[in-house]
């Protein structure tokens, strides 16, 4: 055997300086802070069954190590990722043996989020019969990942992204621990650095540890971790996005907000996030369509029109340059004026659809295509628009059951103005009409 295969290499900073205690616990004071409900439970080594979701980095297996420790039950770690279904019954097999002297099991399952529905119940029977206490961790939003009946038998806890004030503290400790951190180093790090390094990790500790320890091999011992350090060190900070969990469903619901009301800056940034973080410009393009709709509407006809070229642009010149065009698209959306008239008198005409499925056509708006269909009086009394001078005659053109009834009211901004005093003028010319059918004034709406 060589002297390279007898090498054991020392753990990453980050497991060494894992907390041993509650006490060294960084961040989550929301949830460990005295008087709240999991730092109690901690303390009293009574944690039940339990999911832990936030971002990376924020101490999910610390906690459920700590509640195995505190209540001195047996920790065995699993991971969704590696570990499947016949290691799950195993475990189950070993936590029963355990529990016939007096020992229970702390199951902790990291990503359980990566088990499908199906797998997740074999946990089911287990937790139910007290066999083992199941701690998840995910980072994906448990009401999408997690099947009801796991989360009708587990309490979930939010865990936050740590903040830079907590991150200078998980820098501050390492760098003086000469047990578990780089005390022994002797190393000097000014406050910038460490300001760089907090706020540029986005609230995980993990990242900060990993970032500190590869910069102090760069600078070896008794030297200096600069920010110029720190930046090279990190190299390029990847945006957080999953294209099918929450951030894909955050970000573009960001996105469309921030269209909708009307900023600009904010939807220039979430934009930018969005295709930073790799989704398909084409699904930008169709959600854009949709805002075009939905929240412009006809209080700019042109809207729709600017995100079609958009689209187009950017299949024709595809990424980066294309993205150019999408993002002016984004700023007309965010800058036009918003109407959802059109959106909410669409919706209103489907749901009276569904209510009168089956509502007959006015005989009068019927297709006269025969001469037995005309005998029966189909197309009979229907007045062509374009015989008045106007084109415009007042006449029925709703069910007898849905008359009267209005789904689009256009909205006081924008194009929507000219088209209220069109459809005002309109109704005067309907409300004037007299019974033969001659109308009693004439004349356009202004253009204003």
């Amino acid at each position: 055997m060589t002297a390279r295969s007898l090498f054991t290499p020392p753990e990453p900073l980050a497991a060494r300086l894992r907390p041993a205690t509650l006490d060294e616990f960084v961040g989550q004071r929301h949830l460990l802070d005295g008087g709240k409900p999991l730092g109690d439970a901690i303390r009293r080594g009574d944690v039940g069954s339990s999911i832990f979701w936030g971002p990376p980095g924020t101490g999910k297996t610390t906690l459920a190590r700590l509640i195995a420790t505190t209540a001195s039950r047996h920790f065995v770690a699993f991971s969704a990722v590696s570990d499947g279904v016949p290691r799950v019954r195993e475990i189950i097999r070993e936590s029963e043996g355990r529990l016939t002297v007096g020992t229970g099991t702390i199951l902790f399952v990291d990503e359980i989020h990566r088990f499908n529905r199906g797998q997740q119940d074999a946990f089911l029977p287990a937790v139910e019969r007290g066999v083992v206490t199941l701690i998840g961790a995910t980072t994906e939003n448990p009401s999408f990942a997690l099947n009801a009946a796991l989360l009708s038998r587990a309490r979930v806890w939010v865990l936050e992204a740590l903040a830079t004030e907590d991150l200078a503290t998980v820098i501050r400790r390492a760098l003086t621990d000469r047990d578990r951190g780089l005390g022994a180093m002797q190393l000097a790090m000014p406050e910038a650095a460490v300001t760089l390094l907090s706020t540029i990790a986005d609230g995980d500790a993990r990242r900060v540890l990993t970032v500190l320890e590869a910069a102090a091999a760069h600078v070896g011992a008794g030297g200096t971790i600069t920010p110029e350090v720190v930046t090279a060190t990190l190299a390029r900070r990847v945006p957080p996005f999953d294209k099918s969990g929450e951030q894909h469903y955050d970000l573009i619901s960001a996105l469309h907000k921030a269209v909708r009301g009307s900023d600009p800056q904010g939807a220039l940034y979430w934009l930018a996030r969005i295709l930073r973080g790799g989704e398909d410009p084409r699904y930008i393009a169709r959600r854009l369509v949709r805002m075009a709709s939905e929240d412009i509407g006809l209080a700019d006809p042109s809207a729709l029109g600017q995100v079609i070229a958009a689209r187009d642009a950017w299949e024709f010149l595809g990424s980066p340059e294309g993205e150019l065009a999408l993002a002016q698209a984004t700023v007309y959306l965010a800058t036009a004026p918003k109407s959802n008239r059109a959106y909410t008198g669409w919706k209103a005409a489907m749901a009276a659809a569904t209510e009168h499925p089956a509502a007959p056509v006015p005989l009068h708006l019927r297709n006269a295509s025969t001469t037995l269909l005309k005998e029966l009086g189909y197309g009979e009394d229907y007045r062509y628009a374009h015989d008045d001078p106007a084109a415009f005659v007042p006449q029925e053109y709703l069910p007898d059951a849905l008359r009267g009834t209005t789904f689009y009211a256009p909205g006081a901004f924008g194009h929507e103005r000219r088209i209220a005093d069109r459809m005002a003028w309109w109704a005067s010319r309907s409300e004037g009409n007299d019974e033969d059918g001659t109308e009693a004034e004439e004349g356009e709406p202004s253009a204003s």
